[in-house]
């Protein structure tokens, strides 16, 4: 069993939600970077959620937009992602790491080279935003060669076509997403993913986390009522965007706290 499955196997013996953060590599520094994944697992994260920074980030609003810029800008790439993964476990060698990003950078790699480095890093994960799928054999093939869950969204416009299609190849959890929008939006619906979850639980058996538009502890708390796990992303990088730098860590865990405390209640 991966590093995933037996971090929702404990959670679920302790009925208790996955508390899922997401950040940019690179952003604020690549310096900042593994600093601010251990300072997550401090307060109380269960899976990490780590962004490869894009020039294209057709997914995700205007906050995680900024971080890639800046990521970028630091000089940023997927070899230095999984140097940082890499970095991570060298202290860590518990906590779930998920690389989320796009098809680009992946293929430019290439998936059989990426999946082997991955492995070596310590990835336990990949999230690819724009690889269906109907696109994913070859990915999907590579990842489980070595072990790497692939993860997918799913969405309130998703067929039960597609929601088959993603329970046959989904391994570690399904990302649902919450809003038709991008990352970051606003006017969440709770009682329309209530209403979605049978749907999708009809085909799924994996863990379901749900992520877009959760800003607060309130919020998380009432989602996690009617899913396995929360995703957090844009506030978390709007804390790390608005920090002074002898502030961020502090800002970021209180936050992340504060939410996995609301989860725990």
């Amino acid at each position: 069993m991966s590093r995933i499955g037996q971090a929702f196997e404990q959670l679920k013996a302790q009925n208790r939600k996955a508390l899922i953060p997401f950040i940019t590599a690179g952003d604020p520094s690549q310096e900042a970077t593994v600093p601010l994944l251990h300072a997550l697992v401090e307060a109380g994260a269960d899976v990490l959620e780590l962004g490869v920074p894009f020039s294209d980030p057709m997914a995700d609003g205007p906050t995680i937009q900024r971080a890639s810029e800046r990521a970028l800008k630091n000089g940023m790439t997927l070899r230095g992602v999984l140097a940082m993964v890499a970095q991570f476990r060298q202290q860590d060698a518990t906590t779930p790491v998920v690389l989320m990003g796009y098809g680009n950078p992946i293929e430019a790699m290439g998936w059989e080279t990426f999946a082997q480095r991955c492995a070596e890093a310590g990835v336990d994960g990949v999230l690819t935003v724009d690889f269906p799928p109907e696109e994913s054999h070859e990915a999907f093939l590579h990842l489980q060669r070595h072990d790497i869950d692939p993860i997918f969204l799913l969405a309130p416009t998703t067929n039960e076509d597609r929601i088959q299609q993603v329970a046959k190849l989904a391994r570690g959890y399904v990302y649902y997403v919450s809003l038709k929008g991008v990352t970051g939006a606003g006017n969440l619906d709770i009682a329309a993913i209530a209403e979605k979850m049978p749907q999708l639980r009809k085909y799924i058996s994996l863990p379901i986390g749900v992520g877009f538009g959760i800003r607060d502890g309130k919020t998380a708390r009432k989602v996690a009522d009617v899913s396995d796990a929360v995703v957090i992303g844009s506030r978390i990088v709007q804390e790390i965007e608005q920090s002074a730098p002898h502030d961020l860590l502090g800002n970021v865990k209180n936050f992340v706290a504060g939410v996995r405390a609301a989860l725990d209640k």
